[in-house]
């Protein structure tokens, strides 16, 4: 992965009596006061805000699935600095800028989160600044001025948006556009209405408000919770507005530098600058928060997670290593002032994958949309289709799907070039306002997934017909899968359903330990099967994935997770069908020779891991992979998997810059 390297330099609440809100309420309605959504063109639509949230709920899903890898070895592009264990002292000793490394404190300390984005980089700490506190109330003597303060606060912040939006592409202008329309939803302003009608001022309506809504999808749970804290960006964007204060925003310390926050709004990540900001270390937020998603998509190394690291000092020189989900604190910095970037290897340069003793290994990308395409790539090993049914009130047509969907599979032109396209992954843990699925306690277990067919056949029978006739106007070879298959008689229907319009290989998700353990009598029907470690770990441990507290459950060298995962593996060699591994569990070099190992055919990522994956298993034999694969097994946790695979020479050269 890439290595970046840099010397070290230095709310209160209040309600009026109900005279007030009497009398607040005849002020803003002889003001004639109605309220209006964001400007910029992020109209609110008919949409709620729940819905809103359900689509950047979806996103996330869609284009985050956040499958990242905790190798500690490092793999390729390890960090070379010394101290991987704490050996003694507090996190403090920070060197103030200027101070140099003689000044770094002496004590070297090692902190952990989830890492989210892969990747290496030493440089000195800056923290983002946190939002000057609430001012206290104030008696409010004019609430149409206050109301007049409010609207045109929420509404820049929605243009500003709408503006940031239209700099970028990709997930990060879908997000920011989904935020856009979060400030200007109609809810949110007859709230604030409400409150200031009440007799509160214009900023703790604007905050009351916010908080309200954040709540309501902080109880929601899973994808939902997420969500919450955009709203209090948008909150603090907002108050900020109306107080005439600074808008809450990335530093910018005129050097290159590691960036702390408590959290990260996705209107500061999607702007972010990589070659000024090296890495990212949040002490809040999860493998799916759009940090995590946009941090992937911009390249730099992202740790989540990572309690007390707020707490380091300003000019500390931190090593983060984004795949083993480590901060180092107190390295000694580089010996030279001029940060080195590895430059990203052309795919085409590369060749096909094999391990050191000629055994082929498919290395695939994954993508969500026409964006995610990189020139070189061998094939598409996870084609997300729910770019193409976000934030719809209807389905696509099947002609919208064609003509979307010939257009990914003419990127990959050529006779033998695989593209593996899932349909539909949505549900109520992953909603979609137009399936119209009924809320659930337990969404994570409830109708997602080949699941919601059962309740919408038209929309997966419509998406099938597009796959197969968009597949045959192509040249390259379209293979189609389902996700959430439980059992062999799942398969089977969809294995029929997908023949019936003509397609011929067809495949299903391992992402449910049943799938896992009847692997066998599911390729009875099906002609190949690609697991999905995120979903497929959550189900075996039993630990929700959104859940940042329990980073270790979630591991993916966790000795039970890859039990699985050869049991599905052998149940293919036995019958000669391919299984692969989707997500970014693939994408780490050492556990990607662990996979390779336990038998898995092809490994699918996101095209900035590639190099360093073809790197890692060319300069090891499958028997070398095998071997790392049973160490990794014979243990009982994902640390231990993770040094006795180290023990046996899991760290591999860089790939080539």
């Amino acid at each position: 992965m890439a290595e970046r390297r840099v010397r070290g330099v230095a709310g209160t609440s209040t309600t009026a009596a109900a005279a007030a809100r009497a009398a607040g309420r005849a002020a803003l309605d002889g003001a004639g006061a109605e309220w209006v959504g964001g400007a910029g063109g992020a109209a609110a639509g008919s949409g709620s805000l729940a819905a809103v949230a359900g689509q950047l709920a979806g996103q996330s899903a869609a284009v985050g699935s956040a499958e990242q890898t905790n190798d500690a070895a490092a793999g390729a592009g390890a960090l070379d600095v010394a101290g991987a264990e704490q050996v003694g002292g507090a996190v403090g000793g920070a060197a103030g800028p200027g101070n140099g490394a003689a000044e770094q404190a002496a004590d070297v300390v090692q902190l952990s989160g989830v890492g989210v984005s892969a990747g290496t980089a030493v440089g000195p700490v800056v923290r983002m600044t946190a939002p000057a506190p609430l001012p206290p109330p104030h008696q409010v003597v004019d609430p149409a001025a206050e109301l007049a303060s409010a609207r045109q606060a929420v509404s820049a912040v929605a243009a500003d948006l709408t503006l940031r939006a239209g700099r970028v592409a990709g997930e990060a202008k879908e997000i920011l556009e989904a935020l856009a329309m979060m400030a200007a939803d109609p809810t949110l302003g007859a709230d604030i209405e409400e409150r200031i009608a009440s007799g509160a001022d214009a900023a703790h309506a604007v905050t009351e408000a916010f908080d309200a809504q954040a709540d309501l999808l902080r109880d929601a749970g899973g994808y939902f919770a997420e969500r919450a804290a955009d709203l209090e960006d948008l909150r603090d964007r907002a108050v900020a507005t109306v107080l005439g204060r600074p808008i809450p925003g990335i530093p910018d310390p005129g050097h290159p530098f590691v960036l702390v926050a408590a959290d990260l709004a996705p209107a500061d990540t999607a702007n972010l600058n990589p070659e000024q900001v090296l890495a990212i270390v949040t002490e809040r937020g999860g493998p799916t928060s759009h940090t995590a998603i946009l941090a992937r998509g911009l390249g730099i190394p992202a740790i989540v997670a990572v309690a007390g690291v707020t707490e380091v000092g300003d000019g500390t020189v931190v090593a983060v290593d984004g795949t083993a989900g480590t901060v180092t604190v107190g390295v000694e910095p580089a010996a030279d002032n001029a940060p080195r970037v590895r430059t990203q290897t052309n795919l085409a340069d590369l060749g096909p994958c094999h391990t050191k003793d000629g055994h082929p290994v498919s290395l695939y990308l994954n993508i969500g949309s026409i964006k995610d395409v990189r020139p070189g790539a061998q094939g598409v090993g996870l084609l997300r289709t729910e770019f193409l049914f976000l934030g719809r009130k209807d389905a696509p047509s099947v002609a919208e799907q064609h003509a979307a969907y010939l257009e990914l599979f003419n990127a990959f032109p050529g006779p033998g070039t695989r593209v593996v396209i899932r349909t539909l992954d949505a549900g109520a843990d992953k909603p979609l306002p137009f399936l119209g699925l009924p809320d659930e306690e337990n969404p994570a277990l409830g109708v997602r997934g080949l699941r919601t067919a059962r309740l919408r056949p038209e929309v997966l029978d419509d998406q099938l017909a597009a796959i197969a006739s968009a597949a045959a106007e192509a040249t390259c070879e379209v293979w189609v899968m389902a996700p959430m298959v439980a059992t062999p008689t799942e398969a089977a229907e969809f294995a029929a359903q997908a023949r019936a319009h003509g397609l011929h290989h067809v495949g299903a998700m391992i992402e449910i330990p049943a799938a896992a353990l009847r692997a066998s009598r599911l390729l009875r029907h099906l002609d190949f099967l690609s697991i999905g470690t995120n979903d497929l770990g959550q189900y075996t441990m039993a630990t929700d994935r959104q859940d940042g507290r329990l980073p270790d459950l979630l591991d993916p060298w966790q000795p039970a997770l890859l039990e699985l995962i050869a049991l599905a593996a052998e149940a293919g060699r036995a019958v000669g069908k391919p299984v692969g591994v989707c997500g970014e569990a693939a994408a780490d070099p050492g556990l990607a020779a662990v996979l390779v190992g336990l038998g898995v055919t092809s490994l699918s990522m996101t095209a900035a891991a590639v190099p360093a994956v073809h790197a890692s298993l060319s300069a090891r034999t499958l028997t070398e992979c095998r071997d790392l694969a049973q160490r990794a097994r014979d243990v009982d946790d994902p640390a231990e998997a993770r040094k006795h695979a180290a023990s046996a020479g899991s760290a591999a050269p860089a790939p080539p810059s």
